[in-house]
C-alpha cells in the first residue's frame, strides 16, 4: 500500500474515492464523476507540490518508498559488477561500489544504500558509512582514474556512522582523505544527492565536478532535528531549523553550492522511480560528455576552483593573525 505524508491528506481522500468508483465504473454517471475527481486530483497535486516547505521536502527525501541506489542501478544501468572491500579492514554494505554501463558509457558507480526491509536496513546500517566504506569508495574511484572511466556518486545518508568502532578506525581521517583525493582525481566526477545529504557522511563521496540534487532532496551540515536540539534544545522545532539551514535544492542552487536540480515526478520520486531514474541518467550523461572534453589537468583545476569560489578569504585578516 502507498504511504502518505501528513500534508498529503487531501490527496488520500480523493484517491480512495477514485478507487471505490473504479469498482463500479460501468454504472451510469460514474465515469463522469471519475473524470472530475481525476482532474481535481491533478489540481491538488500541482497546488500542494508547488508550495512545499523545506520541512515537507525533508519528509519527502526520507519517504520510505523513495528509490535507493540499488533501485537506480536496476533502472539506469545495463550491467553492474559490484566490488567489495577497502583492502585494509573489511567491506561496508552501507556503500555500494562497482563497474557499470549506462547507455553504453562505462563508468564507476558509488552509492550509499539505506536498505528497504528491516533486516536489510540493519545490514546496510541505514546508509551510514564506516571508515572502511569511505576507503572502499575511494579505492574504486581510483580504478576509474586508472582505467579512464568517469565516476558517478549517488548520495543518500543521514551522515557518517558516529559509533566508537568507526571513530577508532579513523572516521574523520577517512572522510578528510577522500575530500583531498577526490579534489585531485584525474577523471570526471558527477555527484547526485538523491535523498538525504547529511554532513560529512555525504561530503565524503561528494567532491565532484558537477553536483546535482533531486528536486525534493536536501543537503546539509546537520539534520534539522540536530540543529533544533542545539539551538533551541527542542527537536520539535525541526521545521523552523529546516527553513533556517537553507538545505533544499532550490536554496543551494541559489547559493551556488550545487550545479543543478533534477526534476522529480509530481508527488515525489517514489511515485515514478523509472521517470526519476531517466531524469538522472540524462543529466549525468550530458555532464560526462561535457567533462570528458577537458584535459585532466584542466579538469582538476576547474574542480578546485569550483570549491574555492564557495568560500571568501579576507587576506588582510590572515596577514594580521598572530603566529
Amino acid at each position: 500500500m502507498a504511504k502518505y505524508l501528513d500534508f498529503e491528506e487531501p490527496i488520500v481522500k480523493i484517491e480512495n474515492r477514485i478507487k471505490e468508483l473504479e469498482l463500479i465504473k460501468d454504472e451510469a454517471g460514474v465515469q463522469e464523476e471519475l473524470d472530475r475527481l481525476r482532474a481535481e486530483l491533478q489540481r491538488l497535486y500541482r497546488e500542494i507540490y508547488a508550495s512545499l516547505t523545506p520541512w515537507q521536502r525533508v519528509m519527502l527525501a526520507r519517504h520510505p518508498d523513495r528509490p535507493y541506489t540499488l533501485d537506480y542501478i536496476k533502472l539506469m544501468t545495463e550491467d553492474f559488477i559490484e566490488l567489495h572491500g577497502d583492502r585494509r579492514f573489511g567491506d561496508d554494505p552501507a556503500v555500494i561500489t562497482g563497474l557499470a554501463t549506462i547507455d553504453g558509457e562505462k563508468i564507476i558507480l558509488v552509492g550509499q544504500e539505506k536498505g528497504r526491509t528491516t533486516r536489510d536496513k540493519i545490514v546496510r546500517n541505514f546508509g551510514m558509512m564506516h571508515p572502511e566504506g569511505y576507503r572502499k569508495a575511494l579505492r574504486v574511484m581510483k580504478l576509474g582514474e586508472k582505467f579512464h572511466r568517469p565516476v558517478l556518486t549517488l548520495i543518500d545518508t543521514p551522515g557518517a556512522y558516529p559509533g566508537i568502532g568507526a571513530e577508532e578506525r579513523g572516521q574523520a581521517e577517512a572522510i578528510a582523505y577522500n575530500l583531498r583525493e577526490m579534489a585531485s582525481l584525474r577523471t570526471p566526477i558527477v555527484a547526485v544527492v538523491t535523498g538525504e545529504g547529511g554532513s560529512g557522511g555525504a561530503l565524503g563521496i561528494g567532491v565532484a565536478d558537477r553536483v546535482y540534487m533531486l528536486e525534493n532532496a536536501f543537503y546539509s551540515v546537520i539534520s534539522p532535528e540536530g540543529c533544533a536540539a542545539i539551538l533551541w534544545r527542542d527537536a520539535a522545532k525541526a521545521p523552523e531549523a529546516a527553513a533556517a539551514l537553507k538545505i533544499t535544492a532550490q536554496d543551494l542552487l541559489e547559493l551556488r553550492v550545487i550545479d543543478g536540480i533534477i526534476p522529480e515526478p509530481l508527488g515525489g520520486a517514489h511515485r515514478n522511480p523509472k521517470e526519476t531514474a531517466d531524469n538522472i541518467k540524462k543529466v549525468v550523461l550530458d555532464a560526462f560528455r561535457e567533462l570528458k572534453k577537458l584535459p585532466p589537468d584542466e579538469l582538476v583545476r576547474k574542480r578546485r576552483e569550483k570549491y574555492q569560489r564557495m568560500g571568501v578569504i579576507n587576506i588582510e585578516d590572515t596577514q594580521n593573525t598572530p603566529n
